[in-house]
Formats: structure tokens, sequence, C-alpha cells
């Protein structure tokens, strides 16, 4: 498993256990660097929430993107608490568990839950602007192999669907969007684009505004 360090000051233990599962669970797996979390994030997890009728959604605020320049990331602590002063649903759990395990890689996360938790139905969910390069990602074909993805719309990323290179990929194990709540219970390769509100805004946009 590939490791990153982590500066963790400022997290509860409770940041950075592995939360609770119990067998059978339909559970999201989001994460990101969320610097800063914003409504756009959100709106991809309550979508998610909702159409793929999913008992929680775990909201992982992770160490650091790997393919994404660290110079201006804040620290770990501040984007968990950031993140859960947007959720208000008790059903979207914000955790920083990668840290604990110093991981660096969405693959390895994948590995971690799936081995600690092999009865739960776990869906890796993602904004369209991230399938745009999902092939970029370390061990990619192996989150596919493992867990159902859904990929929720985002502005100016609609046409990933088409464009990208792993949705041509994978395009024969695409679901159709009117059966996305049997999406949790499809046995991987398995995977559907979900329409609906979007909004606009960025972390990119925001760490420009908030420049001196």
């Amino acid at each position: 498993m590939s490791s990153l360090r982590v500066e963790t000051t400022g997290l509860a233990k409770a940041d950075l256990t592995l939360p609770p599962v119990v067998p059978g669970l339909r559970v999201g797996l989001f994460g990101g660097s969320f610097n800063p979390a914003h409504e756009g994030h959100l709106l991809v997890a309550e979508t998610a929430l909702r159409r793929l009728e999913l008992d929680r959604i775990w909201w992982m605020v992770s160490p650091g993107n790997p393919l994404k320049d660290h110079r201006n990331l804040r620290p770990l602590a501040e984007r968990v608490e950031r993140s859960r002063e947007l959720v208000e649903d008790p059903r979207i759990l914000v955790t920083a568990f990668e840290a604990a395990h110093h991981i660096r890689y969405s693959a390895d996360t994948v590995r971690l839950v799936t081995r600690r938790c092999p009865r739960a139905r776990f869906v890796w969910v993602m904004g369209a602007d991230s399938l745009a390069g999902f092939h970029r990602w370390q061990d990619w074909r192996a989150i596919a192999s493992a867990l159902p993805i859904a990929v929720v719309d985002r502005p100016g990323s609609t046409l990933a669907l088409l464009s990208a290179s792993a949705a041509r990929s994978l395009s024969r194990f695409r679901m159709s969007e009117a059966e996305c709540a049997r999406l949790a219970f499809q046995p991987p390769p398995a995977w559907v684009f979900l329409h609906g509100p979007r909004s606009r805004l960025s972390s990119t946009m925001l760490r420009a505004n908030a420049s001196p």
C-alpha cells in the first residue's frame, strides 16, 4: 500500500477511525481533498444518496490528491471542519480515516474498506469532473473492478461521459440511469452517470477568490 504522512493535529480519534457498518449497508464512498469543501460537493453527495438509495455517504477528506499541487492545501483538520459545516444530513459522515492509514491512492482506500467491511455494499461516488481524469488515477482499473461507480454530473463536465478515456473503456458496463437504484447490488464493473441539478462552484474558484 502506498503511504503518505500527514499532520493530524486538531482531529479527534473518531475522525481517524473507519466509520461503523453493518452487513448489507449501502455506502457511497465520496473522496477528495475538499480544499475547500463547497455546495457543489454537497450536491454530488446528496444526489448520490438520494438517487442510488444509499444508507450512508462516507465523505472522505483525503490527506492530499497526488495529482494536485499541495502548496495551497489547507490543514486536514480545517478541511474536515469546513466539510462538517456544510453537511446537515446525518447519513453523510465526514471522515479522515485515510490519514490514519497513511493512504495516498484511492485504490488503497478501496482495498482497505472492502477488506475490513466485506459484507457492506460500497459504491464509489465521483463528480463528472473527476471522470475526465479517472484514467490517470493509480490502479483505476482495480477500483472499477472492485466497486460499482456512480458519476454525478458537474458543470462543464457533462461531455466527459463521451470523451473520457475511462468512460470509453468501461462503456459496455454502463447501466441505464433509470436503473440507478440497483447500482449497489450490481457486481463490478458497473457504473452509472447521474444527471441532475448542478452547482458552478469549484474549489479552484473559491481559492482564487480568497487570495489577497
